[in-house]
């Protein structure tokens, strides 16, 4: 592992889930962690409604024993973008790992819709939302990535999604139209950011979380993060759950190593991050949940799930 005390992230969709715990983990790491969300105790809720804020997040950082600094940022904005990057700049001359969290977009989704059914202003507010925040993130961020890194001290581009490229590979029936289209064009982010930084030292890749416990998820079962396993009587899938610090855990490893480059161009899974670099989960389980979809599809809400995790 690299010493990580001098080096920045930006952790873009870090209000709550797994953009929240990627933060913390990367500011307990030792980065300085700028995350950056639109929900805020001076500015109200964003669209999403939710109550988490984006300073919250900040001083998770800070309970940590991180550095961080927790901002107001519209990531489709291409203006306030630009302005958050040359920020960085200016505070901390370099930006050595882009996280791209950035979505909200499920309220939006109509689950079974076809395209011709789905709601068209819905569907192209999910696009916005998970592809084009971004896209004109890595724009606006790569530049100082570019003269910022080296290839003894490579940079790093996590674009979060769901689900393995494999297991997207294949309509994922249900989620509606637009919901698989978001996440299937994360892949070809991905794809496109690996053969243009081909040269260079950043490597770009995928990470997916499993069945996350989110803030939003364990309000819907109406189960904390210390009683979760009482939601197993009525949804015994959830057996297979992770806490978002699992995936975040992962993700603070990955970014501290130098040799992050052999996976450019790929997805890697929580499990995939704990497994390589000796990680559980807040509970001391290591879940694989992306390995019980591909040997029991989607709908595996009675498989025992002792045997992946």
């Amino acid at each position: 592992m690299t010493d990580t005390s001098q080096r920045v992230a930006l952790v873009a969709g870090a209000t709550r889930g797994c953009g929240r715990a990627i933060a913390v983990e990367l500011g307990r790491a030792g980065f300085h962690v700028y995350a950056t969300g639109r929900s805020s105790r001076t500015s109200g809720r964003s669209e999403i409604g939710r109550p988490e804020t984006i300073e919250e997040t900040g001083d998770l950082i800070e309970a940590a024993g991180g550095r961080g600094t927790a901002l107001v940022v519209d990531h489709e904005d291409s203006s306030e973008v630009a302005g958050l990057v040359a920020r960085i700049e200016q505070e901390q001359g370099r930006l050595d790992v882009l996280v791209n969290d950035i979505f909200g977009g499920d309220r939006y989704a109509q689950w079974e819709k076809p395209l011709w059914e789905h709601d068209l202003e819905g569907g192209w507010r999910m696009v916005g939302m998970g592809v084009r925040t971004h896209l004109v993130t890595a724009h606006h961020a790569l530049p100082l990535m570019l003269r910022s890194t080296t290839a003894a001290s490579p940079g790093l581009v996590v674009e979060m999604t769901d689900g393995t490229f494999e297991a997207n590979r294949e309509f994922r029936a249900g989620v509606g139209f637009y919901y698989d289209f978001v996440k299937a064009c994360v892949q070809r982010i991905v794809v496109g950011l690996t053969h243009e930084l081909r040269e260079h030292p950043v490597t770009a890749l995928a990470v997916t979380p499993g069945w996350i416990r989110s803030e939003a998820m364990l309000e819907h079962f109406g189960v904390r993060e210390d009683n979760w396993r009482d939601a197993l009587d009525k949804v015994p899938g959830f057996a297979i759950s992770e806490s978002p610090a699992y995936v975040g855990r992962g993700v603070a490893a990955l970014a501290g190593d130098p040799g992050h480059g052999r996976w450019a161009g790929q997805s890697l899974t929580s499990y995939d991050l704990a497994a390589t670099y000796g990680l559980t989960d807040v509970d001391g389980s290591r879940p694989d949940c992306w390995r019980l979809i591909a040997d029991h599809g989607f709908d595996h809400g009675h498989v025992d799930v002792t045997g992946y995790r």
